[in-house]
């Protein structure tokens, strides 16, 4: 069987990028949900005062992510401590929600979740993070941030992340720049959206329409 032409092969290799061991394309890329949520019009009175606690204004009215909840509501017995867990971190972490909303918008990236960057849009947008910046966290490329804190938390993100680790030299880059409770409390945010982001990826949740059009990953 003759051989096939290298430089197609190439090409065809160069096209379809991985990222974590699928082609780079964005989720959900299937039409319907592979776990149908159930309604969030059964949220517990003491999960609806949990969510109530969440920063700002952009999980709630037409940005709530009532798919995504409505499938970690199959398991109710884990789903209020989570959920006490997740909220009470985002005013217990040293980090600030802006700073918190950079690293769940490159975790929505680095897991190509359109579900996770769409809401955290709104969220961010909320904060202060501009175009220019949604563009950087898109690329990877950080230059865009002039807060040495916000740099080290993204690139310490995508250690944690793509390597499972962290190296030496970004290690001893930005202990210089942050407090050893900021490395623990972003361990425990990355920690979360990776059940979110898995959550949303693997279980193909699908888009509010409410938020179906704004901004993706791709631009």
């Amino acid at each position: 069987m003759a051989a096939g032409n290298p430089k197609l092969q190439l090409e065809k290799q160069s096209s379809q990028v991985e990222v974590h061991g699928v082609d780079q394309m964005t989720f959900p890329n299937e039409p319907d949900s592979r776990i149908a949520p159930l309604s969030t019009d059964d949220l517990r009175p003491e999960w609806l005062d949990i969510l109530g606690r969440l920063p700002g204004k952009g999980l709630t009215g037409e940005g709530f992510p009532r798919n995504v909840l409505g499938v970690l509501m199959l398991n109710p017995e884990t789903l209020g401590p989570f959920l006490d867990y997740w909220v009470t971190s985002k005013s217990k972490m040293g980090l600030t929600v802006r700073e918190q909303e950079l690293v769940i918008l490159r975790m929505a990236v680095l897991y190509r979740s359109e579900y996770v960057w769409k809401h955290h849009v709104k969220v961010g947008r909320e904060y202060g993070i501009d175009e220019t910046e949604l563009d950087a966290i898109r690329q990877g490329f950080y230059n865009a941030f002039t807060a040495e804190r916000e740099r080290a938390f993204l690139e310490l993100t995508d250690a944690f992340v793509n390597d499972r680790s962290l190296p030496p030299e970004l290690w001893n880059r930005t202990r210089g720049v942050l407090s050893p409770r900021d490395f623990v409390d972003l361990i425990s945010l990355v920690s979360q959206y990776v059940l979110f982001a898995l959550t949303n990826v693997c279980m193909q949740v699908q888009l509010e329409p409410a938020v179906a059009d704004l901004p993706g990953i791709e631009g």
